[in-house]
């Protein structure tokens, strides 16, 4: 079970026996208010507002950013048939419109995942729907030329459906990805797409009560070709980490236990560091039920790094994976909380304190939602999309 981290200045549970849970409750808030810091020297800036039209509308995915500068995403919605679009935004706020899906039977639908950009600039990303079959598609957008369907999933026991999850891409060209739906036990799958169009589901899972069940995020692959990943449910009941090693035999590395100590339902891709610790996000779970972030030691130890409140000005819900620096920070967002409701985006220090780096305004002017993780560049500026809010209240690119 993950343990809350006893951090200096942290109060022990022990010293306070004789205090009532309510009490407790309410001395931890404090504690947590005092280390939850808001950032007042960062600078947001509003690059773009879906016009909820033939732009796009509602961001899910997070960005991709090439080294002009050039910002690369989908909308779930909009576009010219209402399926949403794949655009470019450029860095002086320029968007254009890449490719509009068209939907069954011939294109994808409602893309909900961040892309990946080859070096010739070629980008890979999947419709959670759509295709020949209404199950969802991977597809590719050149960088000269029309969009391509490169595999329709046909859902049912011997194929995937819903590939909500991103993409990520070999030194060959094979792509990997999960199913949120599909495979033998209709529990999702983990599938590796060849350049040639051949699909090969490398593992489907078993749900609970021993498996994991529903990853809804991208994996994470080391040098050895294992991949790694987070499922939303199954395990004990409340989701887990997995390792798929090269030669397709699945590890569950942990299973969540569920509120109050621990976090439940991640929807997670992970970050891992140089000593091979792992870092990602609950969207529930934890001491107040809020939510989330979680450290996975190398042998396998979980530690819940930060208890997202929802008050005193902290974020809730966090549902994107997370961005880490060189010194060990880690960068995310929450879909809810903050000072208006609408989510923000934090730091956690490599010394364990949060950071509020951002909190959504009352009216989402400047957005609302973010459903996806961060983009950060070389000089540590962050970016992202909000689902919601803008000028006309169907997302932005901050």
């Amino acid at each position: 079970m993950l343990r809350t981290l006893q951090r200096r200045g942290s109060i022990s549970r022990t010293r306070l026996r004789g205090v009532s849970r309510a009490l407790w409750y309410l001395i931890v808030l404090v504690v947590a208010a005092i280390r939850t810091r808001s950032a007042q020297a960062q600078t947001y800036s509003l690059l773009y507002s879906f016009q909820c039209g033939m732009d796009g509308s509602n961001p899910y995915g997070g960005l991709v950013r090439d080294g002009s500068g050039n910002l690369y995403g989908t909308t779930y919605d909009g576009g010219t048939l209402g399926h949403g679009v794949v655009f470019k935004l450029v860095p002086s706020g320029s968007l254009t419109v890449l490719h509009t899906f068209a939907g069954s039977p011939t294109d994808g639908a409602t893309p909900v995942a961040s892309m990946v950009r080859d070096a010739a600039g070629n980008l890979y990303g999947t419709t959670g729907e759509g295709g020949a079959h209404g199950y969802g598609t991977v597809f590719e957008v050149p960088a000269a030329g029309p969009e391509i369907v490169l595999y329709s999933f046909k859902g049912g026991p011997t194929d995937g459906a819903s590939p909500f999850p991103a993409l990520i891409r070999d030194a060959a060209g094979d792509l990997y990805g999960a199913t949120v739906l599909g495979g033998t036990q209709g529990s999702g799958t983990v599938f590796k797409l060849t350049p040639a169009g051949s699909e090969n589901p490398l593992y489907s899972f078993g749900g609970f009560p021993g498996d994991g069940e529903q990853p809804h995020a991208g994996l994470l692959r080391d040098p050895a070709g294992n991949l790694y990943g987070t499922t939303r449910d199954g395990g004990i009941g409340y989701g887990t980490v997995f390792k798929l090693s090269s030669a397709g035999v699945e590890t569950v590395l942990y299973s969540f236990a569920g509120p109050p100590s621990d976090g439940q339902n991640p929807h997670t891709s992970l970050v891992q560091d140089t000593v091979r610790n792992f870092y990602g996000t609950t969207l529930a779970g934890g001491l107040f039920n809020g939510g989330t972030v979680f450290q996975l030691t190398a042998a396998g130890k979980g530690i819940v790094l930060h208890n997202f409140p929802g008050s005193t000005g902290d974020g809730q819900r966090p549902h994107a994976g997370l961005v880490r620096d060189s010194a060990g920070n880690l960068y995310g967002t929450t879909l809810e909380g903050g000072e208006s409701g609408y989510g923000t985006i934090f730091e956690l220090t490599s010394t364990g304190s949060e950071v509020v780096l951002h909190s959504f305004a009352k009216d989402a002017s400047d957005g609302g939602s973010p459903q996806n993780s961060l983009v950060r560049d070389a000089a540590g500026n962050l970016y992202g999309t909000t689902y919601y809010g803008g000028a006309s209240g169907c997302g932005v690119v901050f």
